[in-house]
């Protein structure tokens, strides 16, 4: 399954690839400095304002991340829909600045997925690829049925639109 989104806020298009029977990779060129879309992937005041896809109605409702190697992540949120927040937590297992950053996702118990996010910088420029592993072809499948590839291309777009407004 291939999604390819352009944004009307830049002419970079987020591509989103099923690779693999478990796996999902995003990738997505950014105009702006890796150290800035690092920043906007680990400093809670910024993933706040990209993370949820507008169209899905959820906000934030708590968002803790130490993002360093061994730190922890928790995020809450909500939907008007719901009485109950989602909640989304895991380990960092890997962060090396302006980078790379590996954490778990360990809301689902032990089988949750690992993401692995990579920053290249050329030119000015960033390349962002994004990998979801999950633990089995029926986890992906889940997550692509519910509408993953969707929210990973607006995810991106929105993020797209932080940095273009960032300072």
């Amino acid at each position: 399954m291939d999604a390819e989104k352009e944004t009307a806020s830049g002419n970079h298009a987020t591509d989103v690839k099923r690779v693999s029977d478990r796996e999902m990779v995003v990738t997505r060129l950014f105009d702006a400095p890796a150290r800035r879309v690092f920043e906007a992937w680990t400093k809670p005041d910024l993933f706040r304002q990209w993370w949820t896809p507008a169209s899905f109605g959820i906000t934030f409702l708590a968002c803790e991340m130490d993002a360093r190697t061994g730190g922890t992540y928790r995020l809450e949120l909500g939907h008007p829909s719901s009485d109950q927040p989602m909640t989304f937590f895991g380990r960092y297992l890997e962060v090396t600045p302006c980078s790379k950053v590996v954490w778990t996702n360990e809301e689902g118990g032990d089988g949750g997925a690992v993401t692995t996010v990579t920053f290249e910088e050329q030119d000015g420029q960033t390349r962002v690829v994004m990998h979801d592993l999950h633990p089995s072809k029926e986890a992906l499948d889940e997550t692509m049925a519910s509408g993953g590839s969707d929210c990973a291309a607006e995810q991106f777009a929105q993020l797209n639109e932080l940095l273009n407004g960032a300072h």
